[in-house]
């Protein structure tokens, strides 16, 4: 094992401050400045804390700012930080998997140490209510006027238990401090992104935390992904497919992957592409412009970037159109090639990965129907109340494949089909010739990702066997190692929704058992509540980006089975 010990930072990191005590301080603080003389109200002496907070950032000396603003002394800062720092503490609790995680870590034989920097009483009141204490080897409450340097901290705790700096993973939500140090001394950095700081960027390059994660549940990965030796520079992940799905699994991986590529399929004819398509003679930039976003920097200093090239006419005569699409061609008209369109895009988008085309070829999507009939073009193909689908083919059978993209499938640790749609976005990138045959050569651990549910005019009644099946048709027998299929069924009105349209949930049927391919269930579906990136239609199912890069790469790394995720393996 390479990693023995995770330190733990307590604020924001286990559990949420910035939305639970970071207001309340502010308010006691608010209160006490007014008291002391500052001319306004509490509430605008509240709204002013978070005004003074957003402009210079959230390790800013705030009330120093405020004091100076309307020319009062120390004073007022003192009064201030007194209430802010007070020993009231509301009501918290850990974040969803806080404790379950320290559990499963703790079995898993590792060391855990929090040390949390504060006003001594203040911190020890948080973990009282907490309840996090059992589950550590050893606490430090470091008192931010007269105790340790954080650095120290950390020194003491390696020398104390014999590790060396590179056996120690260090879990916080502040760059510019305790992950800083822990780049320092040579330790993983992890950074959890929630509260003020998680827009912080490092002063230095060398200061860039290792990792990102969203959710604690994702440590366990992490970890296990270190101890193999796939650090996020070193483990190769290839994504085929298109559509809406593709961008969904690339969001999500970039947590665990620095070498991300996307195979893209460059069949579309509907809606803008289609359009772009027949009257300039591009390939389809849909699905690549998708995939190029969702590959981007997409911190909130990016964030009108991202929105640019995601923003959709809906009026006029561009009503409809996408303006990144309207860029992906006029960079093809610029470069002379969509190959070179794409990695012009990747440079504007400081995109951490590659996006490539399955092909540089014009072609379509056929499909042979269970009719007899064949249908041309990926409109008519996916189009409801036809006859089931009985094999797809392109129109043209000697496209040949995109060099670079069968040598990203020949490196890659593990190959990634879907999320999508089963006929119209995986399957024609399997079709381009020499495709196949690299994925069936490479070493690459494979996983099939099934969609949640039916697709009417694609997979009308298709249960996980089925999907396999079809998969299996076009791909090969035994080319697909695993599955993932989503056990988290959900809410009755929104399945009645989708039968009146048509579909169903995929379900799991004994034919899998007979299959050469290892089916995980778990949990994959998206919080429906949560405001969706701009590729996603608001009423639809969606696979969860982080649920779903977390179980791809448990099932690479050999994790076990674990009641977190509640996965089952057939």
């Amino acid at each position: 094992m390479r990693i023995k010990a995770i330190i733990f930072d307590l604020d924001d990191t286990l559990y949420d401050c910035t939305g639970m005590l970071v207001g309340a301080s502010r308010r006691r603080a608010a209160k006490a400045m007014v008291e002391a003389g500052l001319p306004m109200t509490a509430g605008e002496a509240y709204k002013l804390q978070n005004t003074v907070a957003e402009k210079y950032g959230p390790s800013s000396l705030v009330f120093d700012e405020i004091a100076q603003m309307h020319g009062m002394d120390r004073s007022l800062v003192e009064f201030a930080l007194k209430a802010y720092n007070s020993d009231e503490v509301s009501d918290i609790e850990p974040f969803p998997d806080v404790i379950h995680t320290l559990k499963q870590l703790r079995q898993e034989k590792y060391k855990l140490f929090l040390v949390t920097m504060g006003v001594h009483r203040r911190q020890e009141r948080k973990l009282e209510q907490l309840g996090l204490s059992p589950y550590f080897d050893e606490i430090m409450v470091n008192d931010q006027e007269v105790g340790m340097l954080l650095e120290d901290c950390f020194s003491r705790l390696l020398n104390k238990y014999n590790l060396m700096p590179d056996e120690v993973a260090v879990v916080g939500d502040r760059v510019g401090t305790e992950l800083r140090i822990a780049k320092t001394l040579g330790m993983f950095a992890i950074q959890m992104l929630h509260g003020r700081f998680k827009a912080e960027a490092p002063l230095r390059a060398s200061d860039k935390p290792d990792y990102k994660i969203k959710n604690i549940y994702q440590l366990s990965t992490i970890l296990q992904l270190i101890n193999k030796g796939r650090y996020p520079d070193r483990l190769r992940i290839l994504a085929i497919g298109g559509g809406t799905g593709l961008p969904i699994v690339l969001q999500g991986l970039k947590t665990y992957s620095k070498n991300l590529t996307a195979v893209v399929t460059v069949t579309d004819s509907g809606r803008s592409s289609g359009m772009l398509r027949e009257q300039y003679g591009v390939l389809p930039p849909g699905d690549a412009r998708n995939c190029l976003v969702a590959l981007s920097e997409t911190d909130e200093q990016q964030e009108d970037l991202y929105k640019l090239f995601q923003y959709r006419f809906d009026r006029g005569s561009l009503e409809g159109m996408s303006l990144g699409n309207l860029l992906m061609t006029a960079l093809t008209d610029i470069t002379g090639c969509f190959e070179k369109a794409i990695k012009k895009a990747s440079k504007i988008l400081a995109i951490s990965g590659k996006v490539l085309p399955s092909t540089l070829e014009d072609t379509h999507i056929c499909a042979e129907l269970e009719d007899g009939t064949i249908l041309e073009g990926e409109f008519n193909v996916r189009k409801p109340g036809k006859a089931p689908i009985k094999r797809v083919l392109l129109k043209s059978e000697d496209v040949e494949a995109l060099p670079e993209a069968l040598e990203e499938i020949r490196n890659a640790d593990i190959i990634v089909l879907g999320p999508g749609s089963l006929y119209t976005s995986i399957l024609p990138n399997i079709l381009v010739k020499g495709i196949r045959e690299a994925i069936r050569k490479s070493s690459a651990t494979k996983i099939y990702i099934c969609n949640i549910v039916t697709q009417p005019g694609q997979t009308d009644d298709y249960t996980v066997s089925d999907h396999i099946h079809a998969i299996t048709k076009h791909l090969g027998e035994g080319v697909l190692d695993y599955v993932l299929v989503n056990d988290n069924l959900p809410r009755k009105d929104m399945l009645e929704k989708y039968e009146e349209e048509g579909a169903l949930v995929v379900r799991l049927d004994a034919e899998t058992n007979n299959l050469q391919v290892k089916t995980v269930e778990t949990d994959l579906v998206e919080n429906l509540d949560k405001v969706r990136v701009l590729w996603e239609k608001q009423d639809l199912l969606r696979h969860d980006p982080d649920k779903l890069a977390d179980a791809i790469c448990r099932v690479y790394a050999g994790i076990p089975v674990h009641s977190l995720a509640t996965e089952k393996v057939h």
